[in-house]
């Protein structure tokens, strides 16, 4: 007769049978199970396409070499970065894990029996312990029916999930398992995937986590949001199971300063927060044709130059950088950041007070009209023009008046009633829609603005300044400009002649002609070729340096967004900096250089000058002789300029001390006398001993008549 055992040793017998046959039944009715519902499951997804869809919840903007300018939050459901290859993930990170939900991993085809039979045994000993693979685990984060599951899965829902994971592993490789679930999992609030938690953790990539930091992960796998100390005692007894290595004490101070708050993620780049708020969309990566390291040049220039400036209230500025032939955009800097009170602003498309900038096409359209040319004697004296409102009395910005001045001096050095004059005999309509065609697209109707429009009364944007100066720099041809490679490239328009165009660059990159307003040496004198003109609006409300040189057109805008006025700050002490560091960086290794006269053009001793307009000159001065017997006419001193006061330097001897003295044009044949002793020929500067006391410079001709003098003070 068969008796029943008793006793502790026969419960556990009878256990381990309970066990045994438990496990038979469950396996068999799995089989039945997962068979019957392989019909009922979707489609397992493809690898690829899993990667595909795990879109990232930021977008990012990058340069033209596909480097990050930008990054932007566009979805606010989950905090989702981009997908991270296994390879690129530490190794630390998957043996972790590994040792946490899945030791037999590599193992198993799915479903790993002997965690199942763990499971059950800890069932019928009171312990809940999990059975889940990461094939399981990443099936129910792959099926739909299961994505949504809240709570406990049903039987039948823990099958299909079985069913699935089966399916997953007959069509991924075991490292795309491994990698999918990794950049899929939760791990702590809304940040989903390995690189978003690396970053919004402890602000690294997922490359440099190391094994206190990959412990601190995996602990949080089974509870995301638990409190930090349980987390953190968590990972120290699993760390412990797995025979590592770790400093508990070290893990929960890791703990404290990587969880205690709201788990944030820096974007490493923050270089084009205006281009990425209008080109960022709902996903994805868009490429531009800005490149990052130019970028990076100008938002530390126009840093530092405001920085220089902040006691002189200037807060804001802009920066705009194109590719003369292709118009692609390299620098797009809408504001100055944190210093600014209007930094949401994109200072590069607000329209403000043109300033002079539209100077330099009123000449051109009256050198293409042929009107004037370069040589022409324009009128710099005080000016009333009767308007609809009053008279209009334009000032200089020096409120100096130089009497006859050669047109391509009263451009290069920004006189102002000169341009008035041009802009008279050009037309005010005229100018208005043949600036719309060279790409200043926002002017109002020609009588809005009258006369004034020659000294900037137009708003105007930094984008479309930028174009139309492109549109000189490539020979009167305007066209769009491009940010990103597959943007239309449009189609290319002449608004003005080649000869025309070939002028105003000529004029507008010769330092002598602006020497009356800028003096020879100051942020406009590059070391190769460039055209530029600067500008002031208005009470200096805003600030202007815009050219270019052989291959690229720099913009820059400094100023208020507040409309604010600056304090003392024109044109070459405030943009003008910036411009210069941008142009230079651009050239550093290959310096710009003037292109080549076009054939329309025609050299004559008062300089180049459109064909059939060489008597022009003379007879606009009223004088029938040609241009070579005015040239004289035009020749003044700017090398020391009237009413200078200079002071000796008492930390350089006064042998050594000297001020330099010339005339233009250079001529031979004109000489200079200084105090009535003659210093030689006007056809090269030269540095002149200063002595103490008042002086007079004389430029006299080869018949010695007096052309121009000035007078100065040596102290």
């Amino acid at each position: 007769m068969r008796t029943r055992a008793t006793g502790p040793l026969g419960e556990r017998s009878r256990g381990r049978a309970l066990f045994a046959r438990s496990v038979a039944v469950l396996g068999a009715l799995t089989c039945v199970l997962v068979l019957g519902l392989r019909n009922s499951l979707p489609a397992v997804p493809s690898y690829a396409s899993v990667r595909a869809e795990a879109a990232p919840s930021d977008a990012r903007l990058l340069d033209r070499r596909g480097r990050m300018l930008h990054e932007r939050r566009v979805r606010s459901e989950e905090r989702r970065l981009a997908w991270t290859p296994l390879d690129e993930i530490s190794p630390a990170l998957p043996q972790a894990v590994l040792a946490v939900e899945d030791r037999r991993f590599y193992d198993h085809g799915g479903v790993d029996l002997r965690a199942v039979a763990g499971a059950l045994r800890g069932r019928l000993r009171g312990e809940r312990r999990g059975a889940s693979t990461l094939s399981m685990q990443l099936a129910g984060q792959l099926d739909p029916a299961l994505r949504t599951q809240r709570g406990p899965r049903s039987l039948r829902q823990k099958l299909r999930q079985i069913a699935f994971a089966l399916a997953l592993e007959r069509r991924y490789q075991k490292d795309q398992i491994l990698e999918a679930y990794l950049n899929s999992v939760s791990f702590r609030g809304e940040l989903v995937g390995i690189t978003a938690a690396a970053r919004g953790l402890f602000d690294k990539a997922p490359q440099a986590i190391d094994a206190r930091e990959a412990w601190l992960l995996a602990a949080l796998l089974r509870s995301p949001n638990s409190r930090v100390d349980a987390v953190a005692a968590r990972a120290c007894r699993l760390a412990a199971r797995a025979e590592a290595e770790v400093d508990c004490s070290a893990l929960s101070a890791l703990a404290q300063s990587a969880l205690a708050g709201a788990p944030a993620v820096r974007s490493p780049a923050v270089l084009a927060p205006h281009l990425a708020s209008r080109l960022l969309g709902r996903s994805g990566d868009v490429r531009t044709t800005l490149d990052a390291d130019l970028q990076r040049t100008a938002i530390r220039a126009l840093d530092e130059q405001l920085s220089g400036l902040r006691n002189r209230r200037v807060r804001d500025g802009a920066v705009l950088v194109v590719e003369n032939e292709t118009g692609n955009v390299l620098v797009w800097v809408g504001s100055s950041g944190a210093r600014s009170a209007s930094r949401q602003v994109d200072f590069v498309r607000a329209r403000r007070q043109a300033g002079s900038t539209l100077k330099p096409f009123l000449y051109g359209l009256a050198f293409e009209d042929r009107l004037i040319t370069p040589a022409t004697l324009l009128d710099d004296s005080p000016i009333e023009i009767p308007t609809g409102l009053g008279s209009y009395r334009p000032d200089n910005y020096d409120h100096q008046f130089h009497g006859p001045v050669a047109a391509r001096i009263a451009l290069g050095s920004s006189l102002n009633i000169p341009a008035v004059r041009v802009l008279e005999r050009v037309g005010v309509d005229r100018a208005v829609v043949a600036l719309r065609a060279m790409g200043i697209e926002g002017l109002l109707r020609a009588d809005y603005y009258g006369p004034s429009l020659a000294l900037g009364a137009a708003d105007v944007t930094l984008e479309e300044l930028v174009r139309a100066y492109r549109t000189l720099a490539r020979g009167g041809i305007a066209g769009s400009l491009r940010l990103r490679p597959d943007d239309p490239a449009g189609a290319p328009a002449r608004t003005l002649g080649a000869g025309a165009s070939h002028l105003v660059a000529e004029i507008l990159a010769d330092r002598g002609n602006r020497s009356v307003t800028f003096g020879l040496e100051s942020a406009l004198s590059t070391r190769g070729f460039a055209a530029v003109k600067t500008g002031t609006s208005k009470d200096m409300r805003d600030n202007w340096c815009i050219g270019f040189s052989d291959r690229y057109t720099v913009g820059v805008w400094v100023g208020n967004g507040s409309g604010e006025p600056m304090w003392n700050v024109s044109g070459v002490e405030g943009a003008s900096p910036v411009w210069r560091v941008v142009m230079d960086a651009l050239h550093a290794d290959d310096p710009s250089v003037a292109a080549a006269p076009p054939d329309e053009l025609v050299a004559t001793a008062s300089g180049l000058m459109l064909r059939g307009t060489e008597r022009l000159a003379a007879q606009t001065a009223g004088d029938d002789r040609g241009p070579d017997a005015l040239a004289p006419a035009l020749s003044r001193i700017v090398s020391p300029a009237a009413g200078l006061v200079v002071a000796y330097d008492p930390d350089i001897p006064p042998a050594q001390q000297r001020v330099l003295v010339e005339a233009l044009p250079r001529n031979e044949a004109f000489v200079l006398l200084m105090d009535g002793a003659p210093l030689g020929s006007a056809g090269a500067p030269r540095l002149w001993p200063v002595a103490r006391g008042r002086h007079r410079l004389v430029l006299a001709n080869a018949d010695g008549a007096e052309v121009d003098r000035v007078s100065f003070v040596v102290r």
